[in-house]
Protein backbone atom coordinates (compact mmCIF):
# COMPACT_ATOMS: atom_id res chain seq x y z
CA UNK A 1 0.00 0.00 0.00
CA UNK A 2 1.27 3.13 -0.87
CA UNK A 3 1.11 6.11 1.59
CA UNK A 4 2.28 9.41 3.19
CA UNK A 5 4.32 12.09 1.11
CA UNK A 6 7.77 12.52 -0.02
CA UNK A 7 10.56 15.27 -1.70
CA UNK A 8 12.94 14.15 -3.83
CA UNK A 9 15.03 15.21 -6.49
CA UNK A 10 16.21 14.57 -10.14
CA UNK A 11 20.28 13.68 -10.29
CA UNK A 12 22.42 14.83 -12.97
CA UNK A 13 21.13 12.02 -15.33
CA UNK A 14 17.66 13.05 -14.81
CA UNK A 15 16.77 9.43 -12.76
CA UNK A 16 14.13 10.16 -10.10
CA UNK A 17 14.94 8.17 -6.98
CA UNK A 18 11.79 6.35 -5.53
CA UNK A 19 11.56 6.88 -2.05
CA UNK A 20 12.25 3.31 0.33
CA UNK A 21 8.53 3.07 1.25
CA UNK A 22 7.17 3.62 -1.97
CA UNK A 23 9.25 0.72 -3.78
CA UNK A 24 6.40 -2.22 -3.26
CA UNK A 25 6.83 -2.06 -6.95
CA UNK A 26 7.11 -5.85 -8.80
CA UNK A 27 9.82 -6.62 -10.56
CA UNK A 28 8.18 -6.08 -14.01
CA UNK A 29 8.00 -2.41 -12.57
CA UNK A 30 5.38 0.13 -13.34
CA UNK A 31 3.48 2.22 -15.45
CA UNK A 32 3.92 5.89 -15.73
CA UNK A 33 0.67 7.87 -17.21
CA UNK A 34 -0.58 11.32 -17.11
CA UNK A 35 -2.00 12.50 -13.81
CA UNK A 36 -5.89 13.89 -13.61
CA UNK A 37 -4.44 17.10 -12.37
CA UNK A 38 -1.01 18.08 -13.70
CA UNK A 39 0.73 14.94 -12.09
CA UNK A 40 2.11 11.83 -12.64
CA UNK A 41 0.19 8.34 -11.87
CA UNK A 42 2.84 5.49 -10.68
CA UNK A 43 0.73 2.34 -11.28
CA UNK A 44 1.87 -1.38 -10.41
CA UNK A 45 1.46 -3.40 -13.61
CA UNK A 46 -2.20 -5.02 -12.41
CA UNK A 47 -3.49 -1.39 -11.93
CA UNK A 48 -2.54 -0.63 -15.11
CA UNK A 49 -4.17 -3.46 -16.32
CA UNK A 50 -7.24 -2.88 -15.17
CA UNK A 51 -7.84 0.45 -16.59
CA UNK A 52 -6.16 -0.61 -19.60
CA UNK A 53 -9.12 -3.09 -19.96
CA UNK A 54 -11.80 -0.56 -19.46
CA UNK A 55 -10.16 1.67 -21.90
CA UNK A 56 -9.57 -1.05 -24.58
CA UNK A 57 -13.95 -1.83 -23.58
CA UNK A 58 -14.61 1.17 -24.72
CA UNK A 59 -15.93 1.73 -28.12
CA UNK A 60 -13.19 3.59 -30.58
CA UNK A 61 -15.93 4.99 -32.12
CA UNK A 62 -16.81 7.29 -29.12
CA UNK A 63 -14.48 10.81 -29.05
CA UNK A 64 -14.18 10.48 -25.59
CA UNK A 65 -12.67 7.30 -25.61
CA UNK A 66 -10.04 8.05 -28.13
CA UNK A 67 -9.36 11.25 -25.90
CA UNK A 68 -8.59 9.16 -22.40
CA UNK A 69 -6.80 6.37 -25.23
CA UNK A 70 -4.80 9.22 -26.42
CA UNK A 71 -4.43 10.85 -22.56
CA UNK A 72 -3.76 7.36 -20.76
CA UNK A 73 -2.03 5.37 -23.17
CA UNK A 74 -0.34 7.20 -25.71
CA UNK A 75 2.07 8.65 -22.78
CA UNK A 76 2.25 5.69 -20.95
CA UNK A 77 5.10 4.77 -19.62
CA UNK A 78 6.71 1.38 -18.20
CA UNK A 79 9.58 2.05 -15.81
CA UNK A 80 11.69 -0.57 -14.25
CA UNK A 81 13.28 0.96 -11.21
CA UNK A 82 17.78 0.40 -11.55
CA UNK A 83 19.33 -1.32 -7.85
CA UNK A 84 19.55 2.24 -6.47
CA UNK A 85 15.49 2.35 -7.11
CA UNK A 86 15.57 5.18 -9.84
CA UNK A 87 13.57 5.71 -12.99
CA UNK A 88 13.50 7.90 -16.00
CA UNK A 89 10.50 9.88 -16.87
CA UNK A 90 10.05 10.81 -20.62
CA UNK A 91 10.62 13.94 -21.64
CA UNK A 92 6.80 14.75 -22.37
CA UNK A 93 5.59 13.73 -18.89
CA UNK A 94 8.42 15.66 -17.23
CA UNK A 95 6.59 18.74 -19.34
CA UNK A 96 3.21 17.92 -18.85
CA UNK A 97 3.36 17.80 -15.20
CA UNK A 98 6.06 20.77 -14.78
CA UNK A 99 8.70 18.10 -13.13
CA UNK A 100 12.22 20.11 -12.63
CA UNK A 101 14.55 19.61 -10.29
CA UNK A 102 12.22 18.44 -7.24
CA UNK A 103 9.43 16.53 -6.78
CA UNK A 104 6.75 15.47 -4.26
CA UNK A 105 5.81 11.76 -4.21
CA UNK A 106 1.90 11.23 -3.04
CA UNK A 107 0.61 7.83 -1.97
CA UNK A 108 -2.56 6.82 -3.08
CA UNK A 109 -3.09 3.75 -1.91
CA UNK A 110 -2.93 1.10 -4.78
CA UNK A 111 -0.43 3.22 -6.54
CA UNK A 112 1.47 6.93 -6.25
CA UNK A 113 1.48 10.14 -8.12
CA UNK A 114 4.70 12.25 -8.50
CA UNK A 115 3.98 16.31 -8.69
CA UNK A 116 5.84 19.47 -8.63
CA UNK A 117 6.13 21.25 -5.38
CA UNK A 118 4.85 24.17 -6.60
CA UNK A 119 1.41 22.20 -8.04
CA UNK A 120 1.26 19.91 -5.24
CA UNK A 121 1.30 23.52 -3.50
CA UNK A 122 -1.66 24.52 -4.95
CA UNK A 123 -3.28 21.32 -4.87
CA UNK A 124 -2.46 21.74 -0.82
CA UNK A 125 -4.82 24.49 -0.38
CA UNK A 126 -8.28 22.98 -1.86
CA UNK A 127 -7.50 19.74 0.48
CA UNK A 128 -7.37 22.24 3.58
CA UNK A 129 -10.44 23.67 3.11
CA UNK A 130 -12.33 22.40 5.97
CA UNK A 131 -15.84 24.30 4.28
CA UNK A 132 -15.41 22.36 1.36
CA UNK A 133 -14.15 19.30 2.97
CA UNK A 134 -17.25 19.66 5.31
CA UNK A 135 -19.65 19.12 2.70
CA UNK A 136 -17.29 16.60 0.26
CA UNK A 137 -17.65 14.12 3.41
CA UNK A 138 -21.13 14.37 4.63
CA UNK A 139 -22.12 12.09 1.93
CA UNK A 140 -19.28 9.79 2.68
CA UNK A 141 -19.89 6.90 5.64
CA UNK A 142 -16.66 7.16 7.71
CA UNK A 143 -17.89 4.84 10.47
CA UNK A 144 -15.43 2.71 11.64
CA UNK A 145 -17.43 0.59 13.87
Amino acid sequence: MFLNQYQHSFDDKGRLTIPSKLRELPTEGAFVVQGLDRNLMVLPPAVFEIIYNRLMAMSMTDPSARLLRHIILGNALQVVPDGAGRILISPNLREFAGLHNEVVFVGQGDYFEIWSPKLWQEQQVQINDAATNAQRFATLDLTTR
